[in-house]
């Protein structure tokens, strides 16, 4: 198989930084040649750095894919599913690139974003940057664990990457920030958080099918294809925020595009009874962006100035 970006399945890190970019019109072809460039960049800041346990992962948006590689595409790769439905909606905000940088070491990702930022220099513009950080072992910030159901070790591998063909080695990448209401969620009693999410929130401990409320967001965010088997996601989220403003940047890997598009239609619709995602009333998305990230070898091989 075509080698992966490492990041895209690599284990948690303390530090992430999250950089989102606007191409500026006409710089396809050099756009093209610095990305060709840049995987042997994170590679010489992971070797020089290696104690840090550094990634990173540079992913580009549907809509742009066309203008940087027209005679190519990802099969599944589309716009992101914006949904608007009651008082739940789920914007979409299109984005050129994205770049996700993450270590042990938050000044080593400093030192990755200056190395990217001088290498595509006036090309492309920032639009957002989320520092993210990892809180206590591995929660979000309303208190729970986040990520229990990722896939473990081979598997990771096998639910993220694309196995065949011209893309194989890459993954469907969707991006949302979601804003925190944590005053609200605050003020709601440990035994209910605990039904709105589905698990116990000290020992990480899902409920039982009879115990989980048809609203809870395990319950809704596991969803199963016509044979039975659950579709999986391979997340690489994590918590940001200051004083004023609290929140998770969910991040997925996936070898197709239709396991999230279906996961955030049960989240927000649910059943027919109206059984939505009970935690959606205590965060916002406020953003919302569909990727690809193609290998490295794809990458590198794309490197050629017209």
């Amino acid at each position: 198989m075509a080698r992966e970006q490492w990041g895209i399945c690599g284990e948690a890190n303390l530090h992430g930084l999250h950089l989102f970019f606007n191409a500026h019109d006409g710089y396809e072809p050099v756009i093209r040649e610095a990305l060709s460039q840049l995987p042997i960049i994170l590679e010489e800041i992971n070797e020089q750095f290696s104690e840090a346990m550094f990634s990173g992962v540079i992913a580009i948006g549907s809509s742009f894919w066309d203008e940087l590689y027209p005679d190519k595409k990802p099969e599944e790769l589309r716009p992101f599913p914006a949904i608007h439905h009651e008082d739940r909606h789920m914007p979409a905000v299109p984005v050129d690139l994205y770049v996700q940088l993450r270590s042990d070491r938050q000044d080593v990702n400093y030192i990755a974003c200056r190395r990217l930022m001088s290498l595509f220099g006036e090309m492309i513009e920032l639009i957002e940057q989320v520092p993210c950080f990892r809180y206590l072992d591995g929660r979000d910030l309303t208190g729970f664990v986040d990520g229990t159901e990722n896939p473990k070790g081979r598997k990771r591998r096998d639910v993220a990457l694309v196995k065949e063909g011209t893309f194989a080695g890459g993954s469907y990448v969707h991006v949302q920030r979601y804003r925190h209401n944590l005053a609200r969620w605050e003020q709601v009693p440990t035994e209910d958080q605990e039904l709105i999410i589905g698990r116990t929130k000290i020992d990480d401990i899902e409920m039982s099918k009879e115990e989980m409320p048809e609203t809870a967001h395990v319950k809704r965010a596991n969803v199963k294809d016509e044979d039975g088997n659950g579709l999986e996601l391979m997340r690489q989220s994590m918590p940001y925020g200051n004083v004023s403003t609290q929140g998770l940047l969910f991040v997925s890997y996936c070898a197709n595009a239709t396991n999230f598009e279906r996961i955030l239609h049960n989240m927000v619709f649910g059943t027919d009874e109206g059984n939505y995602d009970h935690l959606l009333d205590y965060t916002t998305a406020e953003t919302g962006a569909a990727f690809f990230a193609p290998s490295i070898d794809f990458l590198t091989s794309q490197g050629n100035i017209d």
